[in-house]
């Protein structure tokens, strides 16, 4: 049987230095500004913990609602409203620890990202039971979102450097263009492109969603394996 405390006190030995945060998106230097400023302000009773709860529960709420638009299309617009509070809870849970000065760095890693991995399953999980979204899309985007998360926490180990965002766009920006298409979705479910039917507005942006993923994931593979290469030469 492992020894916790003995494990514990031999990683604690061991040293550890927090990965370098890069981000670089379109709204990076304004949302910093916004969430210090909230993180601020916080009531003193607030702690990190109950940011990322209420971020988790905000994402489950999100996918849970985009389950309920097979019966009432309004609801898509509800699902706007716990996008907001998810970005709330899940972006200022570690500024709050910052500003604070109270931070746990592997435990915040690890939970923060083990709970976004799950919210998104419930969310796209709800997309595809919503009847927006077929089920081979929702599935396409969210093993694009784990192979893409697989390799930001594989880089930050390897490398010590956790990008927080690819070619300009995070997790923010990704809120924000969800919104639009909620709303864009319910006022125009299908679409008329190429095809000689129509199809589900959820389904080309997903596509879409999915090839521009697929890109951004070859691209850093290269890097990082040119990278790694470079870096443990023979």
């Amino acid at each position: 049987m492992i020894n916790v405390n003995t494990f514990s006190s031999s990683r604690s030995l061991q040293g550890f230095r927090n990965a370098a945060r890069v981000q670089q998106s379109l709204l990076a230097t304004a949302e910093k500004r916004c969430l210090v400023w909230l993180a601020r302000r916080m009531p003193a009773w607030v702690k990190p913990d109950h940011l990322t709860a209420l971020g988790f529960a905000a994402m489950i709420l999100a996918g849970a609602f985009y389950a309920l638009a097979r019966w009432w299309p309004p609801s898509l617009l509800v699902v706007n409203v716990w996008l907001g509070v998810n970005w709330f809870g899940d972006s200022l849970d570690g500024t709050l620890a910052r500003v604070r000065q109270c931070q746990r760095p592997r435990y915040g890693f690890y939970v923060d990202h083990i709970v976004d991995s799950f919210g998104a399953l419930f969310l796209v999980g709800g997309m595809a039971l919503s009847g927006y979204m077929t089920w081979w899309v929702a599935t396409g985007l969210l093993l694009s979102f784990y192979l893409l998360s697989i390799n930001a926490y594989l880089a930050t180990y390897t490398l010590g450097t956790f990008h927080l965002s690819y070619w300009k766009f995070s997790p923010t920006e990704i809120r924000l263009l969800l919104a639009v298409g909620n709303a864009v979705a319910l006022l125009r479910p299908t679409v008329h492109l190429f095809f000689a039917t129509p199809q589900r507005f959820f389904d080309v942006s997903g596509a879409v969603a999915i090839v521009s993923m697929g890109a951004v994931l070859s691209v850093s593979v290269t890097r990082n394996i040119i990278a790694l290469y470079r870096m443990e030469r023979l």
